[in-house]
């Protein structure tokens, strides 16, 4: 049907003839019609038949005219994860028949880099240019490179320029120093070109003023695009302006961010045909006020306004949204995100909104504005004034210019309720952002290699803030095992060395001024970012309802609290923290005494660390931990009630104080309980106390640094064990720690060799431990030097399904709670929590 009408786009014979054949001996021995009034029937049938199938032409996804993925110096045909067929560049029409350049595979393989298209590359020691013959009109461009050594040469010497016609797309670029400033493994730069020919050429230029330098490319992709982004119209103003700012055939532009607000992300098979990524936004949101995370109703769909192709964005982009959640305090604050951008630069902004609450379906519902570097981008923006219903998308395109100054400088969103429409709501939702960088006058959209940070282990550019599944493969609980093994190590390194050491948590977040917003906390309910916070309602009278789970724990009211801590007496002051002050009150008509933490606003610490530490708390409950009993967030207070420990801390058992001193193995439960429970941060002196352990071990005098009350009370070979484990889990390199799994394990074998000990009746003398006994190798694996009184019978339950056996006992992995418990702190021996 389409090659009919596009042959003939205009004659009404066209769907005339479809329809008769379509309708077939029906209309031939239907009531008997003049030919006349039988055409004039069929040109109106047609009329709407033409129409609808248009309608459905404009509804599927986008169908490049051209699609091109070069797979540089690769074999003829490779397929990527999203199961796309590249073609190499050897031999290739599209390659420069001038102009020296070879091919190589990649020295070394990251485990975050997929193999297509960035385990191969070509090289250019001198200009180079790539020619693809291609229709008229807008292409997406992108270059994909992984900085790795190639032909033995250095990654930081692959200094180049890229031009792509008359745009300068990158000058004086370093892969090397680009992926290390933004911590990625690989880099993918997208930019949208117009062709007016029918040929593009894309050249690759060594820098002339760097010695030994040299350009690379693994992969180019080459795709035709609708016009979507053209602001030719005049409609689109600079923000802060009345000046409208044109985007025409003329323009240039590369894409800096692509996110899926309030949802998951999009990978570039999941687009409507244009292959584009959309991400994740949360890693972009400034402070603690996340929004509340929504997503359309089961009964609702998503429904394209008419002049608006799917491809615009995809369906999953409007189905989800942030919103600032139905609570009456969103006057008092922004919900924003920040973006880092180069200066000197226009930036198209494009925002895409869908209502996809069910509850609003009339204007002045939800009405609000939006900021773009402290300007106002939008006054009273109503999603339904503009779409006329919900479930219906919309986008709004923006300019904003940054000035020059820093190489790099931020780019803020800010979303904020219109007080003056008094809506019924105060709220504002947003459910994507694409920005877009502009060439300058001189066709120039290249900016300055960003600034590196730290080394720090590296992720997936594809998914910023996370790692990629491929690097999974190395082993995802490794994952885990290098972010919180640290933490493990130190808490092991806590339980047997001497060392005063202050367990604090570190704030999160940036460091809030004046600028940044009101002061003051806000109730806990406003930053739900879970899907079950979206449920919380306000009643008439302004109260809330949480969206904690009440299950889990008790909801207090501000009288309780006041009436349990006595008006917080001061006589009945615990402890000050970097949190608040914490009393010691009674609950339940004095039955129970608990600890009772009162947030102080003016602490470094703010909403998201007290939601965080509900959350988890919520969901860990074990005899070694303290358990979280309720909490309080009326009257702008955040408040936390955990047991009362009535024996004393565990630092106060560890260090010079009249408590008494804990065995050996009940430490070594509490490191498992623990292990069970993690994720801790690393504050600076816990990491110190690592880097003296790992001293102390290199030099053979790891076991003079325990604790003298344990000494000759732990088995030697149970004390190599935990000091194995322990100096894994501070190895400098991620990769090379145990993961999570292997560290548990190992914390039970520990556990069984000190119990196997004590049965023998086998004296330990001295815990004497030699430097070379600490073997790269053993951990989790089975101990060919086991000493005397130990069966020596053990495998690794992990690789073989089968059990451990060390002196006649099984070690298997399993709850917590199949071990058998020593004494614990609290007075309160139910896990479960109340």
């Amino acid at each position: 049907m389409v090659l009919m009408f596009s042959e003939d786009p205009l004659n009404i014979d066209t769907p005339i003839v479809m329809v008769e054949m379509l309708l077939g001996e029906f209309w031939e021995y239907s009531s008997p019609m003049r030919n006349a009034d039988k055409y004039y029937c069929l040109s109106i049938f047609g009329f709407f038949f033409l129409a609808s199938v248009l309608h459905l032409i404009s509804a599927a996804d986008y169908v490049p005219i051209d699609k091109i993925l070069l797979n540089c110096g690769a074999s003829p045909q490779t397929t990527d994860a999203d199961n796309r067929k590249w073609t190499s560049d050897i031999g290739s029409k599209f390659a420069s028949s001038v102009g020296k350049s070879s091919t190589s595979t990649a020295s070394t393989q990251d485990p975050s880099v997929p193999e297509v298209p960035y385990m191969t590359a070509r090289i250019f020691q001198s200009e180079y240019t790539y020619s693809f013959p291609v229709a008229s009109g807008h292409k997406f461009v992108r270059l994909y490179f992984y900085p790795a050594s190639y032909l033995g040469l250095n990654p930081t010497n692959a200094i180049f320029s890229v031009f792509a016609g008359p745009y300068t797309l990158l000058k004086n670029f370093s892969a090397a120093q680009t992926t290390q400033a933004l911590n990625y493994a690989f880099i993918v730069k997208e930019y949208s070109v117009n062709v007016p020919d029918e040929n593009l050429d894309i050249t690759f230029k060594p820098s002339s003023s760097t010695p030994n330098s040299y350009a690379f490319v693994n992969g180019i992709e080459i795709v035709s695009m609708p016009d979507i982004y053209s602001t030719a119209d005049g409609t689109t103003m600079i923000v802060g302006q009345t000046t409208a700012f044109y985007i025409d055939n003329s323009t240039a532009l590369e894409n800096f961010y692509r996110l899926n607000v309030g949802g998951n992300d999009i990978s570039p098979s999941g687009d409507t045909g244009l292959y584009r990524a959309w991400y994740d936004d949360s890693p972009y949101i400034f402070g603690a006020a996340y929004g509340v995370a929504q997503t359309t109703s089961p009964n609702m769909t998503i429904q394209y306004p008419s002049g608006m192709p799917t491809y615009v964005a995809p369906v999953d982009v409007y189905a989800t949204a942030r919103s600032m959640g139905p609570y009456i305090y969103n006057q008092n604050y922004n919900l924003t995100w920040i973006f880092t951008v180069d200066s000197g630069f226009a930036y198209l902004v494009r925002l895409h909104f869908c209502e996809v609450d069910p509850n609003i379906t009339k204007i002045n519902q939800r009405v609000f504005d939006v900021f773009l570097n402290n300007q106002t981008a939008q006054e009273a923006a109503d999603v339904i004034a503009w779409t006329e219903r919900n479930g219906v998308p919309v986008c709004k395109d923006y300019v904003v210019l940054v000035p020059s100054g820093a190489p790099q400088q931020d780019l803020w969103l800010a979303l904020h309720p219109n007080i003056p429409a008094k809506p019924q709501f105060y709220d504002a939702i947003l459910n994507g952002v694409e920005i877009f960088k502009v060439n300058d006058t001189s066709g120039n959209l290249a900016g300055p290699n960003p600034v590196p940070a730290p080394k720090q282990e590296k992720i997936d550019p594809s998914f910023p803030n996370r790692r990629s599944a491929s690097s999974q493969s190395k082993n995802q609980n490794a994952i885990i095992g290098g972010s919180i093994g640290g933490g493990i190590a130190v808490m092991l390194l806590v339980g047997f060395f001497v060392c005063a050491v202050s367990h604090r948590r570190r704030p999160g977040g940036n460091s809030s001024s004046p600028s940044d917003g009101p002061s003051g906390w806000l109730p806990l309910s406003l930053y739900g970012h879970s899907h079950s916070a979206g449920s919380a309602k306000t009643n008439t009278t302004g109260s809330y309802a949480s969206s904690l789970p009440s299950n889990l724990f008790r909801h207090f009211s501000f009288t309780e609290i006041k009436a349990a801590t006595n008006n917080f007496d001061e006589a009945l002051l615990l402890g000050v923290g970097g949190f608040g002050k914490v009393y010691k009150g009674e609950i339940d008509s004095g039955t129970i005494k608990v600890a009772i933490k009162r947030g102080n606003p003016l602490s470094g610490q703010g909403v998201h660390e007290f939601q965080t530490e509900i959350e988890m708390l919520s969901k860990l409950r074990h005899r070694h931990l303290v358990s979280l009993i309720g909490y309080c967030e009326e009257n702008c207070e955040m408040i936390l009630i955990y047991d009362y420990m009535s024996h004393g801390t565990l630092r106060e058992h560890l260090y010079k104080t009249n408590k008494p001193p804990l065995p050996w193995k009940q430490r070594l439960e509490i490191c498992i309980g623990a292990a069970r429970a993690l994720n801790p941060a690393l504050p600076k002196e816990q990491v110190n106390l690592a880097e003296w352990a790992s001293h102390c071990q290199k030099k053979g005098i790891l076991d003079q640094i325990i604790d003298p009350y344990l000494k000759g009370k732990i088995a030697p070979e149970c004390f190599k064990k935990i000091a194995e484990t322990a100096m894994k889990c501070v190895e400098d390199q991620g990769i090379d720690r145990p993961s999570m799994g292997d560290v548990l394990w190992n914390l039970e074998f520990a556990l069984q060799l000190q119990e196997s000990a004590e049965e023998s009746g086998k004296g330990f003398g001295g815990t004497d431990i030699e430097e070379d006994s600490f073997d790269e190798g053993c951990i989790g694996k089975k101990d060919p030097e086991a000493s005397p009184g130990f069966d020596g019978n053990t495998t690794d339950s992990r690789s073989s399904g089968m059990s451990v056996s060390i002196g006649g006992r099984s070690l298997a992995s399993g709850d917590s709670d199949e071990l058998t418990p020593s004494s614990v702190f609290s007075e309160i021996m139910n896990p479960k929590g109340r």
